[in-house]
């Protein structure tokens, strides 16, 4: 039987439905996929699934994620910045600088932080070097120069090098670019040159940004002809001139490739995975590394 306008269950059908959040007068049957509130026809934007409500598509640019889900990112992965495209390496290149004009002023300095796997100090008579616990001159090696001319090439390799890396990769995954491929270097030295032998210079860090250089222009599809005219420039130097620890500068663009390699080529959906674990895999070599060569010195 047909209901009166009117009748009670009509009334209850009109006045089941929640209003919109915005419009109070207006029933609907649509909520925010986000928040849940209802929302009304005027005030639905569609969403990858479902309808968001005007205020979470301000919050979250209307993909149903946080803002800084939806920000410009690198080809690495990175949150695009609006401050210094070359924070980091000028920090990297002014600490560099600070270390190479306290050296210049101090000689007992060099003797300090240079790279040496074992040796007496000639000045106190006292075995120094990695092997005896000195683990901090496998850091400290790559910040020291002494040469005027050695400082030069790699502080202008890392100017010119660094600035696009750390635009490409953002700035922690540049950073750590640099660091382990610098710890590489001194590593690689540490193990294949005579335990007295001292070396110094930020050559591995700088090798390893080369050798990511090649790799990140691979994968941009950019002209590599001048990028490895410039990489076997620099090889041709290192194994010709004498009193130059190739160890170093081979260690560094090994694992500074094979760090871009995971950084530029890993999948999206595991991105930080791959990126975390091809640099935890490099440090666990260069951990291993020290400490084998550690155990065949004492």
């Amino acid at each position: 039987m047909d209901q009166a306008p009117g009748s009670p269950d009509q009334s209850r059908a009109a006045h089941g439905l929640p209003s919109c959040y915005r419009h109070p007068g207006r029933e609907t049957g649509i909520s925010c996929t986000r928040c849940e509130r209802p929302i009304c026809p005027e005030c639905m934007v569609s969403a990858s699934v479902g309808f968001q409500c005007p205020d979470c598509v301000r919050a979250g640019s209307g993909t149903g994620h946080a803002a800084a889900a939806s920000a410009p990112r690198t080809i690495a992965g990175a949150t695009l910045t609006s401050g210094d495209p070359r924070l980091v390496t000028k920090i990297l290149l002014g600490i560099n600088l600070l270390v190479f004009f306290a050296a210049l002023s101090s000689k007992a300095l060099v003797n300090q932080l240079d790279l040496i796997g074992l040796a007496i100090n000639p000045q106190t008579v006292q075995v120094v070097g990695v092997a005896d616990g000195e683990w901090y001159r496998l850091v400290t090696a790559m910040f020291l120069h002494e040469e005027i001319w050695h400082i030069a090439f790699n502080m202008l390799g890392l100017w010119w090098l660094g600035g696009p890396l750390e635009a490409a990769l953002g700035r922690a995954r540049y950073l750590a670019l640099y660091l382990i491929s610098g710890l590489a270097g001194s590593a690689m030295t540490y193990l294949l040159t005579a335990p007295n032998q001292p070396s110094l210079g930020a050559s591995g860090a700088i090798f390893g940004l080369l050798g990511a250089t090649v790799v990140l222009m691979r994968r941009l599809n950019y002209d590599l002809r001048p990028v490895i005219a410039l990489l076997a420039l620099n090889l041709l130097f290192t194994f010709t001139w004498s009193g130059i620890a190739w160890q170093a500068h081979v260690g560094g663009l090994i694992a500074g490739t094979v760090i871009a390699f995971g950084m530029v080529h890993a999948p999206r959906e595991r991105r930080a995975l791959v990126q975390y674990g091809t640099c935890a895999l490099v440090l666990l070599a260069v951990i291993v590394t020290v400490v084998l060569r550690t155990l065949s010195l004492t």
